[in-house]
Formats: structure tokens, sequence, C-alpha cells
């Protein structure tokens, strides 16, 4: 992850920076990482600590801190990546609790019942369950399964919602485990998005579901783009500001372990 050198003349101000914490925009939204000016480097260079409790950003002799931000900035997809792998891993597991469009239920595995994963109330915990019909070591594959499904469904819901309010025309919709983005558009017309975003509460879905299909009409994110989002989605703001917020916590859920 590195980038060649450029030269300037001030090397102050990137030493004065030197342990500072700035937030690099990402698709997944911001992350932290901390200046370092090291004359003994070479090159402009991300890491992530050993501890994996920080991402630093190495500012090599005669390198500025604009050009050190102008490359972390094209580093995104790496950046949202580290900053999933970083948080503490939520497993499937019976017994934990997870987020469902954006409430928490419990999740039980309980024989006999019909169907591979249906809702039902959990008097023992004073929350909704969901009940997954597989054994131990299909649970977490049978219930990652239900959700993608409901994701799709809910999302092709929004979607053409969204679509024929500008009368656009989208193509393919699929759900994947995206690292570094919660939607994209293609040239195509074909949108992908986060199988994830079932997690969170129906109005964040929602918006992400606008913002893709504003991308038929703008492929940008000119003010002409962010007008149709908000023209779809009037309370853009507050959505982005939460998923900006628990971005790191929905890529934690259904890990096994951090990296995973």
């Amino acid at each position: 992850m590195n980038w060649f050198q450029r030269r300037a003349p001030d090397q102050k101000a990137a030493g004065r920076a030197s342990g500072t914490i700035v937030e690099i925009a990402t698709g997944s939204g911001p992350v932290p990482v901390e200046l370092n000016h090291n004359l003994r480097a070479r090159r402009y260079s991300l890491r992530q600590s050993a501890s994996r409790q920080r991402i630093v950003l190495t500012i090599p002799r005669g390198g500025t801190v604009e050009a050190a931000l102008e490359f972390a900035r094209g580093q995104g997809g790496w950046l949202a990546r580290q900053q999933r792998r970083s948080a503490p891993a939520r497993p499937f597991r019976e017994g934990c609790v997870i987020p469902y469009r954006g409430t928490e239920h419990v999740l039980r595995r309980r024989p006999g019942f019909r169907g591979a994963v249906r809702i039902a109330a959990d008097e023992g915990e004073g929350r909704p369950a969901l009940i997954v019909t597989a054994p131990e070591e299909h649970l977490a594959r049978r219930l990652r399964d239900w959700l993608k499904a409901e994701a799709k469904a809910e999302l092709a819901a929004r979607v053409r919602h969204h679509a024929d309010m500008i009368k656009a025309a989208p193509g393919r919709i699929s759900v994947r485990d995206q690292a570094s983005r919660w939607g994209s558009c293609s040239s195509e017309g074909n949108l992908n998005f986060s199988w994830r975003l079932i997690l969170a509460p129906p109005a964040v879905l929602d918006y992400v579901a606008a913002h893709e299909v504003a991308h038929l009409i703008e492929m940008n994110h000119s003010r002409r783009f962010w007008k149709i989002v908000e023209t779809l989605c009037p309370d853009m703001k507050t959505q982005r500001r939460w998923l900006k917020a628990n971005s790191t916590a929905l890529h934690a859920i259904g890990r096994d372990e951090p990296g995973g």
C-alpha cells in the first residue's frame, strides 16, 4: 500500500501533524487514521498497527499532509476493510442478540419448526427471537442465507418504488457481503447492495436504495444527484449519519473472528 514520494519544501507542518488523528471518508463511513511523520520513510504508506487499534498514515521526508490525505482517500476500499476487521466480531451463535430491520432479536435454535427461520416472541429475553431450524454447525449459514434473501426482497421493492418515482429503469439487483460500499450502480444500471442493510432500520435501507437509484440518472455525486436523492428520501441526512455512525458495528455482525 505504497505511493511514490512527493517532494515539498515545507516539512515543518508534517512534523507538527504527527500523532494527529484525522478521518478519511469511505463508502462505509469515515475511518480514523493517525498521521506519522517519518524522516526515514521514502514513500507514503498506510498500515494497520500490530494491536489493530489504529491505522497509521506515514508521511515521508519531504512529504506534505495534503498529499498524504490525497493518497489515503485513494485507498478507501482498503481502509474500509481494515476498519471492518478491527471491530469485535459478533458471530451468529445461539443466544446472541443481533439487529433485524433495526430491532434487536435474540437468536434461538429450535428443532421441529417449519421453515429455515421464523420470528417469534421470546419471553425469557423480553425481545423478539429469530428461530433457526438447523443443526448447530449449520446455524450461521442458514441464518445468513435467510438474511440475504430478506435483504434482496426488501431492496428490490424499494428500488422499484424509487425507480418508478423518477421513471428510471434499473437492471439486475444483487446482494453481497461488500466491505467498502453499502451499494453501487454499474454503467449498465445493475445495482449491488450489502445484505447487511437488512440489519439496519428500514429507513436506512430505503435511503441506500434511493441513493443507488439516483445514480441511474446521475452517475456522479453532483448537486443534481443529491437533489434527486433528497426528492426520493427527504430525511437522507439523518439516515446517512446513522449509517456512518454504525457501519463498523454492522460489519462485525455474523463474523466468526476478527478478519474473518
